[in-house]
């Protein structure tokens, strides 16, 4: 048995000091007063944690660890390591690697590499195309986090962009559909206006004009539509703009079947810092106005926006060289993610229990993930130790993604990371990550 002690135990809206109890991968008791003297003769392992902020394990649905094909970039042992030290402790991996993984063949082939490499707890998403409805419909549900559909170009050129073929996934596909919006005749013409003026190299700038807002509400809102008209379970992923927010209900989560996610890179950074990152902050959907952040940073505080998560998507730096067409989008994120957050609560536009219920239990009730995503007796031991006064400066000795590189560098968070436990394992202990530790495949109601 391992014991957490006099932590200050943040969850479900609650912050209180207390001790947990670990004992076959799962929480066995929360102690709310003075743990008895027998429990504590009989711990293995005792964890001081007074003035330490014990939070549930965040749940990232959206990464992008480039395993298999790309993993030059990045894979799963690399990047789950990174995600730990974060304090990630579980993730849901998109389906544009290469091969991609549009049929179950190749999504069997990821579960089984993802057992044998990566620290921290997994699923994957199985990539809908304009012609697979049949590997779709033969999804098993109790173990696949969703369906992704690109209604965009990204990564991979996975567009599904015959309205046919989105009305039937739409129509027939009896899961969660995780939609990536943004409507791709606006960007070509966005592109050709673009290219008249300044041939292939058009500055980095331009791209949030390139990759509009018009273009991500037309491809929001049609997705909705299709939701609303056939009754179906959908998530927008990346929301980008302060538009799209009107398209989504401020209910509770648990009355939605219509939900949305936003990334920490557009909370955080605004059309104006491509001056100084330039590339290092181009995504699709790209990086707005100040406007559209302070909007996306509101969105949560209303529940319009139910999820925080960071589409990872690592790249070479020199891969990120370049204007508009040539620079690739994406960025590392999921070491950092918490810490932006928790920056955010230092700046006091969050609480500690908003971020915890954003990041941890949202996606843990969105998904329907079974037995985590909550510091619960019964449920697994995924958890995080921060300390919320210790300064971290983030510098290439600390990054531990393979690209080598984060558009965090040089930045100074107000917390740190110390420990991080996946299914009671200490994985993440103060900068060194344990070999030969290994998550789950994730499991859903």
């Amino acid at each position: 048995m391992k014991l957490i002690h006099r932590a200050t135990i943040i969850n479900e809206g609650e912050t209180f000091i207390g001790s947990v109890l670990i004992k076959n991968n799962r929480i066995s008791q929360i102690f709310r007063d003075e743990v008895p003297e027998r429990l504590l003769s009989e711990c293995t392992e005792i964890y001081d944690a007074k003035g330490l902020c014990l939070l549930p394990g965040v749940i990232d649905d959206q990464v992008h660890f480039r395993d298999p094909g790309l993993t030059h970039k990045g894979d799963i042992s690399t990047e789950s390591r990174a995600a730990v030290a974060g304090g990630v402790t579980s993730y849901m991996e998109m389906p544009n690697t290469n091969p991609q993984t549009v049929t179950i063949e190749e999504l069997e082939k990821k579960f089984d590499m993802a057992a044998n490499k990566s620290v921290a707890n997994f699923s994957f998403y199985l990539g809908a195309t304009n012609d697979n409805i049949t590997e779709l419909k033969k999804v098993d549900k109790k173990h696949v986090c969703g369906v992704k559909i690109f209604m965009g170009s990204s990564t991979g050129n996975m567009l599904v962009d015959n309205e046919r073929a989105l009305q039937q996934i739409f129509a027939e596909v009896d899961m969660l559909i995780a939609t990536h919006c943004e409507k791709e005749d606006i960007i070509r013409d966005n592109i050709s206006f673009y290219r008249k003026q300044f041939g292939e190299d058009i500055p980095i700038k331009y791209h949030p004009l390139i990759r509009s807002e018009e273009a991500c509400y037309q491809s929001s809102a049609h997705a909705i539509e299709l939701a609303d008209r056939y009754n179906s379970k959908l998530h927008v992923l990346h929301l980008s703009t302060a538009r799209e927010l009107s398209l989504l209900s401020d209910s509770p989560l648990k009355d939605k079947k219509i939900t949305a996610e936003v990334c920490v890179h557009h909370l955080w950074f605004s059309d104006e810092d491509y001056d100084k990152y330039s590339a290092n902050i181009k995504w699709n959907p790209a990086v707005k106005t100040v406007n559209d952040r302070d909007a996306l940073r509101d969105g949560l505080l209303s529940n319009r926006l139910d999820v925080v998560a960071t589409d990872h998507a690592p790249h070479l730096i020199d891969e990120k060289a370049g204007g508009c067409l040539k620079a690739a989008s994406g960025g590392p994120l999921v070491q950092h993610s918490l810490q932006a957050m928790l920056d955010m609560v230092h700046d006091g536009y969050y609480s500690i229990e908003l971020v915890v219920e954003k990041m941890s239990h949202a996606p843990a009730r969105l998904y329907s993930v079974k037995d985590r995503g909550f510091i619960k007796e019964g449920y697994f031991a995924d958890l995080v130790l921060v300390d919320l006064s210790e300064k971290y400066r983030v510098s290439k000795d600390n990054i531990l993604y393979k690209c080598g590189w984060s558009p965090f560098e040089g930045y100074t968070f107000s917390s740190t990371v110390k420990k991080t436990f996946v299914n009671g394992e200490l994985v993440f202990d103060n900068g060194v990550i344990t070999d030969n530790k290994y998550g789950m495949a994730l499991e859903f109601n």
